[in-house]
């Protein structure tokens, strides 16, 4: 089997790269060019994957790419992720997550309509929620710009499985994170800010909104579910989550008591770093996955913000020798 997965130096992408390769996949990787290389979270595995230069804005080289390889499987895991940025740069977001979608669909249908396709939807499609928690029948109200190319991206995916037959699944991840996650999350931020200030390096963490809510799981166990999705017979749109939620506060509660440390001592809010419009409780219900795909996360909250704080603490003491 031959797999193609954009977005494959993100934290998602490595983590689906490393079960591929681990089930006998050939693993291919579309990247862009750049001048600086970011292969951090694939350096372990590098030797094994092949990484083919093409870009999400330029619909040629998507042709090109997939000709070339000739995958069973592509797995569309780029995008511009960063919900923040996404009102700095929300044309640029939507030219990613919305219209790059569409034209890795076109280059299917016009290409080989036997690939098997993924999409990688969000919860933040759902931002002002309707109901809790959030099946895949929610009506969506998304609050940001990334969240509204989100929903594009969604749309598009099922319309090009029932216009032209294309096994197009859905996922719509709801937060998930690991000691891979973008030091720009906010997640990140806390168990990268815990380790500093348990080794002395700094005294305090600048954090937004805390008493917003999400419900998170570990990345390596979503990516399972991405396989499974193109592992059935027939496609479908799947909500992937644990089922509960928790504040960003009881997050830093949990990674400052890992350390034995007290939060109130280090926590500052920065009202700049509050969003324009919030997305307040976020709650998946993936009763469906469990059902259809057998799935289950493996991981729960506290054993995430623990993963994730040792890996901090663990890789400073190594820049400190």
């Amino acid at each position: 089997m031959r797999a193609l997965i954009t977005g494959i130096t993100g934290q998602d992408g490595s983590y689906l790269a490393e079960l591929l390769l681990d089930k006998g996949y050939d693993v291919y990787g579309m990247v862009r060019r750049a001048s600086t290389e970011t292969f951090g979270r694939i350096e372990h595995i590098r030797s094994r994957i092949k990484l083919m230069q093409a870009d999400l804005l330029d619909q040629l080289s998507i042709i090109n790419i997939i000709e070339e390889i000739k995958p069973d499987e592509i797995y569309n895991l780029a995008a511009q992720s960063f919900v923040p940025t996404s009102w700095n740069q929300p044309v640029l977001t939507g030219e990613f997550d919305a219209l790059g979608v569409t034209k890795i669909l076109e280059a299917i249908r016009f290409l080989d309509r036997k690939i098997r396709f993924y999409q990688a939807s969000s919860s933040e499609m759902f931002g002002k929620v309707r109901q809790v928690p959030q099946t895949e029948e929610t009506p969506f109200y998304p609050r940001s710009p990334y969240g509204v190319a989100k929903v594009y991206g969604h749309f598009i995916t099922i319309n090009y499985r029932e216009s032209y037959n294309i096994h197009a699944s859905s996922g719509i991840l709801f937060n998930h994170e690991s000691p891979r996650r973008g030091l720009e999350f906010v997640t990140r931020k806390i168990t990268d800010g815990v380790a500093r200030i348990k080794l002395g390096l700094t005294d305090r963490l600048l954090l937004g909104n805390i008493d917003a809510e999400r419900d998170w799981g570990f990345a390596g166990d979503y990516v399972m579910a991405m396989w499974l999705m193109l592992q059935q017979e027939k496609p479908g749109t799947f909500v992937i989550a644990t089922g509960k939620s928790h504040s960003v506060k009881q997050f830093v509660e949990t990674a400052f008591a890992h350390v034995n440390l007290d939060w109130h001592d280090c926590i500052k809010t920065d009202p700049k770093l509050v969003r324009p419009a919030e997305v307040d409780h976020l709650m998946g219900d993936a009763s469906l996955a469990k059902k259809e795909l057998k799935w289950e996360p493996t991981v729960d909250f506290k054993g995430l913000v623990k993963m994730m704080v040792d890996a901090d603490l663990e890789r400073l003491r190594e820049k400190k020798k």
